[in-house]
C-alpha cells in the first residue's frame, strides 16, 4: 500500500518506518508540525529528520512556512483541548496531501509515542478517513518504543524532551509547585538575578 506518513520527528519515525517497509508498504513522509515551539526546536527536528531520511532513502515532503501563530490562535483559551486540535490539524493536512498525491492511505508517527493519546488520534484519523474517503492506516507502534529509542540513540539523533508546543514545554520543565529553583537557573546561566 502506498502510504503518506505524517512525521512529528525523526526518532519517532525509526520503528514505524521499519515496520511498514517490512510489511511491504511504500512510505512517503510529510513533515507538518506548526505546533513546535520555539523555532530553533522546530529547525532541530526538521534538520534531524532530513538527515535521517537522506540516509535511509525516505522521501519526505516538508510543508513550507512556520504557522505557529495559526496554531496558537486555535488553541488559545482552549489549552486543555489543545491536543485534539493539534492532532486534527496535522492529520487533516496529511489527508489533503495524501489525496493530492493519490496515496492509498495515511498514517502518523504519533502512533509510536507512548506519551500521545492513541484513542484520540485513532478517532480523528478514522473520522477524517471517512469524511475524505481515504484509508487511515492504524497500527499501534508503541510495541517498538524501546527498539526505536535504542536505534535513534545509537544513530546520535537529536531527541527532544517534550512534545513540541509551548504548553507541553511548560508541562515538562516548569516545576509542579510553581517554585523556580533559582540556584539551578543561575548555575546554568539562565538567569543572573531573580526579583
Amino acid at each position: 500500500m502506498k502510504l503518506l506518513m505524517h512525521i512529528c520527528c525523526a526518532p519517532c519515525t525509526v520503528y514505524p518506518l521499519q515496520t511498514l517497509r517490512s510489511d511491504g508498504h511504500d512510505i512517503h513522509g510529510l513533515f507538518y508540525n506548526p505546533n513546535i515551539h520555539p523555532y530553533r526546536e522546530y529547525k532541530k527536528r526538521l534538520d534531524t529528520l532530513a538527515h535521517y531520511a537522506g540516509g535511509c532513502g525516505l522521501r519526505v515532503t516538508y510543508e513550507q512556512g512556520y504557522e505557529l501563530e495559526r496554531f496558537l490562535r486555535n488553541v488559545a483559551f482552549r489549552e486543555k483541548d489543545r491536543c485534539r486540535y493539534c492532532y486534527y490539524d496535522r492529520l487533516q493536512r496529511t489527508v489533503y496531501r495524501a489525496k493530492e498525491g493519490r496515496f492509498d492511505g495515511f498514517t502518523t508517527t504519533l502512533l509510536y509515542s507512548k506519551f500521545q493519546n492513541h484513542p484520540m488520534i485513532k478517532d480523528i484519523g478514522e473520522s477524517l478517513a471517512s469524511e475524505h474517503r481515504i484509508r487511515f492506516y492504524y497500527q499501534d507502534f508503541r510495541v517498538g518504543w524501546f527498539q526505536g529509542k535504542t536505534i535513534s540513540k545509537e544513530m546520535g539523533m537529536y531527541r527532544q524532551a517534550y512534545c513540541g508546543c509551548v504548553y507541553s514545554e511548560k508541562d515538562r520543565f516548569y516545576p509542579a509547585n510553581g517554585a523556580l529553583n533559582v540556584e539551578s537557573a543561575r548555575s546554568s546561566g539562565a538567569v543572573e538575578d531573580v526579583l
